[in-house]
């Protein structure tokens, strides 16, 4: 059965990560400050694991808006999530660095500066105005940060399969615009660009690791399920209406993908870890 996460000893299984692994703004919330919820991928995990007879502890420390510090540190009261992990752990799943890289804010600044050049690229030329991309730079420094976050899970839970999540489709993979979200329609390709490179980022460090982490691809099986796409056939939210704590993030369909897309690393090949 799932723990607290306030209960004392190991933990089979432990979720670190954001809000992408928190499950933001759906259903069945179990921590309002952290808005972490039973529709996230590693809760739909625990379920698979206890149904299918895996019945271990499950230890989530997730949390909308973590950083990598956040691994380390406390921040307004919630404890580092390290501090989750113990030589017990036989299985971690990891999703983080897109706040590292600012993905909120960079949305918001892309939403303000389109006004300013519908047809155009302004957010691109916002982040790129003094010839270097200031998002690409930050993509880099979130990969030297996740490669120390995957040695300290290493160190702390030796025994532990650990799984790197990647992020999903936020942006159509074709870089067409749409006019329901609220970007130039140039600056839909830089967007997906930047998504493309923080998983490669998270999939270098995973294969760093070793050949015991692997990396859980959520883009390519939710291409043509972006923000764009029609509210029946959409995995990942709009931006509208606001305020919306689902924005560009996946919805229930876009959860149980990620969740299918991190148990077939799991499994294998077949290895209950």
């Amino acid at each position: 059965m799932p723990v607290a996460v306030g209960t004392r000893g190991g933990s089979p299984y432990v979720a670190l990560g954001d809000s992408y692994a928190s499950g933001a703004g759906l259903a069945g919330v179990k921590d309002a400050k952290c808005d972490r919820t039973s529709g996230s991928y590693p809760s739909l995990i625990a379920k698979f694991r206890s149904v299918t007879g895996a019945r271990h502890a499950f230890r989530d420390v997730t949390c909308s808006g973590a950083t990598t510090s956040d691994f380390w540190n406390s921040r307004g009261g919630t404890p580092p999530q390290i501090d989750a992990l113990t030589p017990d752990t036989r299985l971690v799943t990891l999703t983080l660095g897109g706040n590292d890289v600012g993905f909120s804010s960079v949305l918001a600044t892309c939403a303000r500066l389109a006004s300013s050049d519908r047809e155009g690229s302004p957010c691109e030329r916002y982040f790129t105005a003094d010839g270097k991309d200031v998002l690409e730079e930050r993509v880099a420094t979130m990969e030297g940060r996740v490669h120390d976050v995957l040695a300290d899970i290493g160190r702390r839970s030796p025994h532990a399969k650990v799984i790197v999540v990647g992020y999903p489709a936020l942006f159509p993979d074709d870089g067409v615009a749409c006019p329901e979200v609220p970007f130039a329609k140039g600056d839909f390709t830089y967007l997906r660009d930047t998504t493309k490179k923080a998983n490669r980022a998270l999939e270098r460090q995973a294969a760093a690791a070793g050949a015991g982490t692997p990396f859980a691809d959520t883009y390519t099986p939710t291409i043509g399920h972006d923000m764009c796409r029609p509210r029946d056939e959409r995995w990942i939210e709009s931006l509208t209406p606001a305020p919306n704590t689902m924005a560009a993030h996946p919805n229930t369909i876009g959860q149980s993908v990620m969740a299918a897309s991190t148990l077939w690393q799991i499994y294998k090949p077949f290895h209950k870890p």
